[in-house]
């Protein structure tokens, strides 16, 4: 998988000066445009539209700095409607304004090109396991929260907290389908799943199929599709966070499968007098074929 992507990397650099047709692109890759944003997001460490436009910028700075063309016409080149629109985003990329970077010969920053490969280091595997799941009902309370990447995310530490023993308690006696028991759920994140970015945080059950869900709590219906199970334990939250990364940079790649739209879903359980939780992460994936 890594060649194609590799390739709609190639796509990119030939297109700066383009429209940039991220359709096009996840075909190139032989992936579905929702996988192909996460997946870039993920070994990138950036939105694939932030690289995008740090690429356009740097080319456009060379050039700016050449001094062969106008710099209305860099401007419109690299897609901007108007001279004033690129000075703003190049002075937010390079610190100085084009007309003043041009006169005074300044260093401007730069966003190198990328391309990407696996490392595998071979002191540890990934234990995961492939599940066909009927369709399920996520039931609980939920919150609107800002996507943080490292750490403990404080947004939804306060929401746990405000939630009462009361509450957790009616939700967790509504349990009955693997995984059991209290979960956290993701779903509803942006498409390229930037840092800060707002997503649905849900403190949950699946509940069983007779459960008589309270008013008060809210449902999320799952279809029916795969799931691949990923598990570790290690110290919290650093091991889970590294476990996510890794899914992306190791797992994915390397397996037929890629993910589709659907909530993530999250069973951690503390290990007594340590700092360590057992976590088992299930991702909605679909299998596919790749040349």
């Amino acid at each position: 998988m890594l060649e194609h992507l590799n390739r709609a990397m190639e796509d990119i650099e030939r297109n700066l000066d383009q429209e940039i047709d991220v359709a096009e692109l996840a075909r190139t890759a032989m992936t579905s445009e929702y996988h192909f944003r996460r997946l870039f997001s993920m070994l990138a460490g950036m939105p694939l539209s932030e690289y995008v436009r740090r690429r356009r910028l740097t080319v456009a700075g060379a050039e700016v700095l050449d001094g062969g063309r106008t710099l209305l016409d860099i401007a419109v080149r690299y897609g901007y409607t108007s001279g004033e629109a690129f000075a703003r985003a190049f002075r937010s990329m390079h610190g100085v304004g084009p007309g003043a970077a041009r006169r005074d010969g300044a260093v401007l920053v730069s966003q190198p090109r990328m391309s990407f490969r696996l490392i595998v280091e071979g002191s540890s595997s990934m234990e995961y396991r492939i599940i066909e799941k009927p369709a399920f009902r996520i039931v609980g309370k939920k919150a609107r929260v800002p996507l943080i990447y490292l750490g403990v995310n404080p947004h939804i530490a306060e929401f746990i907290k405000g939630l009462g023993a009361e509450t957790v308690e009616r939700i967790t006696a509504l349990t009955g389908e693997d995984p059991l028991g209290i979960v956290s759920v993701t779903d509803d994140f942006s498409p390229n799943r930037e840092e800060r970015s707002e997503l649905d945080y849900w403190h949950a059950v699946v509940a069983r199929e007779d459960a008589v869900v309270p008013e008060d709590l809210e449902v999320l219906h799952v279809p029916a599709g795969t799931w691949v199970v990923f598990t570790n334990t290690g110290p919290f939250p650093h091991a889970l966070q590294e476990m996510w990364g890794d899914t992306y940079s190791q797992w994915f790649p390397s397996n037929p499968y890629e993910t589709r739209p659907g909530p993530e879903i999250l069973r951690t359980r503390f290990i007594p007098g340590t700092g360590d939780a057992e976590a088992e992460l299930w991702m909605p994936v679909t299998r596919t074929t790749r040349g």
